[in-house]
C-alpha cells in the first residue's frame, strides 16, 4: 500500500491563479431599507406634483381685480355730485356779493357796500372767507355813525381774524379815539404795523384801502396822538 502512487495532480499556485481568473468576482446586492424606499417615493411624488402646478394654467386677471376697478364705475355718488355742486354755486354767490360790497366801498358808497356785506354774514357765514365780509361791515358801520356795534364787530374779528393787519389797524384808530383807551390801541397797532408797516401811511389806508373818511381821520389822530 505505500508503494501505490497517488495519480491526482497536485494542485500548484498555477492552478488556483488560473481558476481565480476564470470565476468573475461577485458583489452583495445592496440591501435597501424600506424607510430610504418610502423617502425616494416621497421625493418622486413632491417632484411631479411641483410639475403639474407649473404645467396648470395661471388663473384670470379678472378674478383678481378689485370690483371698484371695473370700467365705467364712478366712486362720487350722484347724491354727492349734486351737493358739490350746490356748494360750488353758493360760494360763487357770496364771492359776487363780497366783490360788489368792495366795489362800492371803494367808490366811496357806504351804505350800499354794508348791505352786500351783511348778505354775506348772514346768509354765508359757513364760509370761512365770510370773516373779511365782516371786517367790511365793521369798516362800513363806522363811516355811518354805529360806532358802538364797528367797534364791538372788530374786536370779535381780530380775534377770529388774529394776525389780518388790516382789522388790528382799524381797530386800533377807534379804540384811541372813540374808547379813549391808547395803551389798548397801541397793542393792536403794534400788531397790525409788524405784519405790514403800510398801515402808517395815511395814503396807503385812504387811496390803496378804501377806508372810510371818519376812520382815516381817527387813524391820523392815533399816529400824530392828537
Amino acid at each position: 500500500m505505500n508503494g501505490c502512487v497517488s495519480t491526482a495532480a497536485p494542485v500548484t499556485r498555477h492552478h488556483l491563479l488560473q481558476s481565480s481568473k476564470s470565476r468573475p468576482p461577485t458583489r452583495p446586492s445592496p440591501i435597501v431599507s424600506s424607510a430610504a424606499s418610502e423617502s425616494s417615493t416621497t421625493r418622486r411624488r413632491s417632484l411631479l406634483l411641483k410639475l403639474a402646478l407649473l404645467a396648470s394654467p395661471a388663473p384670470a386677471l379678472s378674478a383678481t381685480v378689485p370690483s371698484f376697478a371695473v370700467e365705467g364705475f364712478d366712486p362720487v355718488s350722484d347724491a354727492e355730485k349734486q351737493a358739490s355742486l350746490s356748494v360750488a354755486e353758493r360760494v360763487n354767490v357770496a364771492v359776487g356779493l363780497l366783490d360788489k360790497g368792495r366795489e362800492l366801498q371803494a367808490k366811496g358808497d357806504f351804505v350800499g357796500a354794508l348791505d352786500y356785506f351783511t348778505q354775506v354774514v348772514r346768509d354765508y357765514k359757513d364760509f370761512a372767507f365770510s370773516e373779511y365780509a365782516r371786517v367790511g361791515r365793521a369798516l362800513a358801520l363806522y363811516e355811518i355813525g354805529d360806532r358802538d356795534e364797528a367797534i364791538a364787530e372788530m374786536e370779535d374779528v381780530s380775534i377770529s381774524l388774529k394776525g389780518y393787519p388790516e382789522v388790528h389797524a382799524a381797530l386800533a384808530a377807534a379804540l384811541y379815539v372813540d374808547k379813549h383807551a391808547p395803551i389798548l390801541a397801541e397793542n393792536q397797532f403794534t400788531i397790525a404795523t409788524l405784519l405790514d408797516p403800510q398801515y402808517t401811511d395815511i395814503a396807503y389806508v385812504r387811496e390803496t384801502k378804501h377806508w372810510p373818511p371818519s376812520l382815516v381821520s381817527s387813524l391820523f389822530n392815533f399816529i400824530t396822538l392828537s
